[in-house]
């Protein structure tokens, strides 16, 4: 592994001496150059990201698709979301809006002397062991994000927001950053206080969201594959997260013979959380999805990028 982070850290140099810097300092930002030089991490992993996508997952979409492609419009409006989260533009924003709050209060509890922890230093030689440390605080999050993902399926507000998420009728690898940007802030901050409280450094931050974010990609992609009964259990496959998506399925469940807000398979990389809190579902299965009411009532969470963050605002204030 420590090739490729050699490898990484030698680009992110490259790119912000040669690109980033000079763009600083041509804007009058110079006070910004540490953060800049973190900001090229991002954009560095995001755009190995999109590589990933055209050259491995969008070829693997082209040979076993599990539905056939009708409408590219829509696709092509989550690429957009994609290129959005993916190049930094959205983290960008939130540093300018967000951060500051959050340097503050941090800064803050430091004065108070309420030091960091590192969650990764409770197991023994942890300290001489990158790849160990990665993993304990990749579970960690992954565990809240399972929590988070059911939270935006169990409280009303919150579904309200993310069910832009589920109205993709024509889901691909390009639909996992298809979110409303209010759903998308309060799960960064969910992540960013997570992270802060456990102590996890910002290289390992870098790393596990990139490959969060590309696993997610690979379980959104329109193609028929599964990982059989055991890998199926071990990591979310396409066919896996396909059903938290499908209509009826995924973000519906039965309470005294009543449909009510939740679903099944809310796991993000791993499925066990899903086992162990009885929300799994692992019938092989490749349903239509989308929401229940664009198909029985014809409801409207719009086309373009302006049209759906416009319509999940008016769908959160009850008038959509």
């Amino acid at each position: 592994m420590g090739w490729f982070t050699d490898l990484f850290s030698n680009a992110q140099s490259w790119l912000f001496d040669t690109v980033v810097q000079p763009l600083m300092f041509w804007l009058g930002m110079a006070g910004y150059l540490e953060d800049a030089y973190e900001a090229t991490a991002w954009l560095l992993a995001g755009v190995i990201q999109v590589l990933i996508l055209l050259a491995v997952i969008g070829p693997l979409q082209r040979w076993r698709p599990a539905e056939p492609v009708t409408d590219r419009a829509t696709i092509r409006t989550d690429v957009l979301y994609t290129l959005i989260h993916r190049l930094g533009l959205f983290r960008l924003a939130l540093f300018f809006t967000l951060d500051p709050w959050f340097d503050e209060l941090f800064g803050m509890l430091r004065t108070a002397g309420y030091g960091t922890f590192h969650l990764d230093q409770l197991w023994p030689g942890v300290t001489d062991n990158a790849i160990v440390s990665l993993v304990i605080y990749l579970v960690v999050f992954d565990f809240v994000a399972y929590w988070t993902h059911r939270g935006q399926h169990h409280v009303e507000w919150w579904w309200r927001l993310h069910s832009l998420h589920h109205a993709q009728r024509q889901m691909t690898m390009w639909s996992d950053n298809r979110n409303h940007l209010l759903d998308d802030v309060v799960g960064d901050i969910i992540i960013v206080v997570v992270a802060q409280l456990i102590g996890v450094a910002p290289g390992q931050f870098v790393a596990i969201v990139a490959f969060t974010q590309l696993s997610e990609s690979f379980q959104h992609a329109n193609v028929r594959l599964w990982f059989g009964r055991i890998g199926e259990r071990l990591w979310v496959s396409p066919r896996f997260h396909r059903v938290h998506h499908s209509i009826g399925i995924g973000h519906e469940s039965l309470k005294n013979e009543q449909t009510v807000l939740g679903g099944h398979n809310f796991g993000v990389l791993l499925p066990w959380w899903d086992m162990l809190f009885g929300t799994a579902n692992f019938q092989e299965r490749y349903d239509p999805t989308g929401i229940r009411d664009q198909v029985e009532q014809n409801r409207d969470y719009g086309r373009g990028f302006w049209s759906q963050q416009w319509t999940g605002l008016k769908r959160l204030f009850g008038k959509a």
